[in-house]
């Protein structure tokens, strides 16, 4: 009987977090960072209830556990997004409290960013397929790390 072919499955994980941030970026002045971010700008900051979603890539082939029939025990995927979200980024202010955030802006793009570097770490490589942030139901980013843009 010849082996089965390898199946590649994707599975889901959110979690949610609060934070408050103010968009300001440090090489515009005042009154431009005022037109660019508008209320967002507050110089008292604003808070946002997030969203974070997680799509991993699994190649179900030889990697299937053939005791429990994971290839991620979601267990330990809830302790990776707990040490790589919710720890640094849970109801903290951004700007303040995260120091990736010092000389980066806090839009919602680079928070998505700084997920997917943190999860990265601690995820077999290869592993995360997709990032997807939402700020608000409206306001949403997709991030896929090794997406590059090509001139």
């Amino acid at each position: 009987m010849a082996p089965p072919a390898a199946r590649l499955a994707r599975l889901s994980r959110a979690v949610s977090f609060s934070a408050c941030h103010r968009l300001h970026s440090k090489s515009l002045s005042d009154e431009e960072n005022l037109k660019l971010f508008g209320k967002c700008n507050n110089p008292n900051g604003h808070g946002h209830n997030y969203k974070a979603r997680l799509l991993i890539s699994l190649l179900f082939s030889l990697q299937i556990d053939p005791v429990s029939g994971m290839v991620i025990n979601l267990t330990d995927l809830k302790e990776y997004m707990q040490e790589a979200i919710m720890e640094p980024l849970d109801h903290k202010n951004l700007d303040k409290d995260v120091p990736y955030f010092a000389e980066v802006v806090s839009t919602t793009e680079n928070v998505a960013v700084f997920i997917w570097e943190n999860l990265k770490k601690l995820l077999p490589m290869g592993m995360l397929y997709k990032v997807k942030v939402y700020e608000t139901d409206q306001n949403i980013v997709v991030y896929k790390g090794e997406e590059t843009i090509s001139e």
